[in-house]
């Protein structure tokens, strides 16, 4: 009795044993580098916010430009590089959005504020009717289809005499002066009406850039971020495990369209001038915002971070010898596509395991 009670003892012990050395394993997303990561990212946030209080008109300007072209490579991104849908009209929603901001101030009385979000209703309203029309094409004719409907729109908006026609128009700084906010931010930073404007449109920009990037990374990480993924690589073995590839594509396609229209109002309010050529520019809103996202990275969201730091920096330094700043766009391009076909973001996350918004999942011991 005794020996059975000292072998079944030995038995668990064995038992726990086993247990206690068999490897448990768990699925991991972050890391301690992305951790540390968000903290810095969250001062460097606050940072900027209260940046207006201390840095020039220019400073403030060309940060308008690197937040909203940040906040557009990330849609595209999203488009393109987790949804598979290579578009290059995306200047299409730019343009309406700049638009429908000039008619809801002009025509309509609207403060300015509350023209950017109905911008932003607009343009996804065209998409959610080019949509239909746009996903009967596949790949690059889905490319050239999305370019044709950009043109076209540009056409439609040059017909529209209230808004200047083809040749623009330009918002009287009048109709700016009642803007939500402004009054606060002259009383707040001393200063005038136009860079007090410049100072609300850096918030809004910065606003944007920030919930846009977070936002992605957030719906990349869940299941439908996953079921996106599935429908680009294989679309047929996604729907026969239940996967709605068509309704996930079209909601993201409108999603990205309602935010992409919210940003050209931004980016207009700022200009207060538009014009049908500028407003649906492909180099100014589709080829620069697809070199970002190329040079810094497809599918990783530090990599557009990357990718418009640099675009910021080649035209602050080489924009003064034209042609030349071209061809060194183009030259980085091609010796990034090169040699580091996964952008700069890409290969520093493969050689130095560099992911300060990790994506992928792996599996760790506990």
């Amino acid at each position: 009795m005794t020996v059975h009670s000292v072998s079944e003892r030995v038995a668990v012990s064995a038992d726990a044993a086993e247990c206690s050395d068999a490897p448990l394993w768990q699925v991991r997303v972050g890391t301690r580098l992305s951790r540390v990561a968000g903290i810095v990212g969250v001062v460097v946030v606050v940072g900027l916010a209260a940046l207006p209080a201390v840095a020039s008109r220019n400073l403030i300007q060309d940060l308008i430009f690197v937040f909203t072209m940040l906040a557009l490579a990330q849609l595209w991104n999203a488009l393109a590089g987790w949804g598979g849908l290579v578009s290059v009209g995306q200047q299409a929603f730019v343009g309406l959005g700049g638009y429908a901001l000039f008619g809801a101030i002009v025509i309509a009385g609207c403060d300015p504020l509350l023209a950017v979000l109905l911008a932003g209703i607009a343009a996804a309203v065209v998409a959610a009717v080019l949509g239909p029309l746009l996903f009967r094409l596949e790949g690059p004719y889905f490319a050239i289809g999305s370019w044709v409907a950009a043109e076209a729109l540009r056409l439609v908006c040059a017909q529209v005499k209230s808004l200047g026609g083809g040749t623009g128009m330009s918002i009287a700084p009048a109709e700016l002066s009642q803007m939500a906010g402004l009054k606060a931010v002259q009383a707040l930073l001393g200063l005038r009406p136009a860079a007090a404007r410049d100072v609300l449109v850096y918030w809004l920009a910065l606003v944007l850039a920030v919930a846009i990037t977070l936002a992605l990374y957030a719906f990349v990480r869940s299941r439908l971020g996953l079921a996106l993924a599935a429908s680009r690589d294989n679309a047929a073995a996604a729907r026969s495990v239940g996967v709605r590839t068509g309704r996930i594509r079209y909601g993201l396609w409108v999603i990205v369209a309602f935010a992409t229209g919210i940003i050209g109002a931004v980016v207009y309010l700022q200009k207060a001038r538009i014009s049908p050529d500028a407003a649906f520019s492909v180099t100014d809103w589709t080829a620069y915002v697809i070199f970002i996202v190329v040079i810094g990275g497809v599918r990783t969201i530090e990599g557009p971070m990357v990718g418009v730091l640099l675009l910021w920096g080649l035209q602050t330094y080489l924009s003064q010898y034209g042609s030349l700043y071209l061809v060194v766009l183009g030259t980085l391009a091609i010796l990034i596509m090169l040699f580091m076909p996964r952008g700069v973001g890409g290969e520093a996350a493969r050689r130095w395991q560099l992911r300060l918004f990790p994506t992928q999942r792996w599996l760790e011991r506990r």
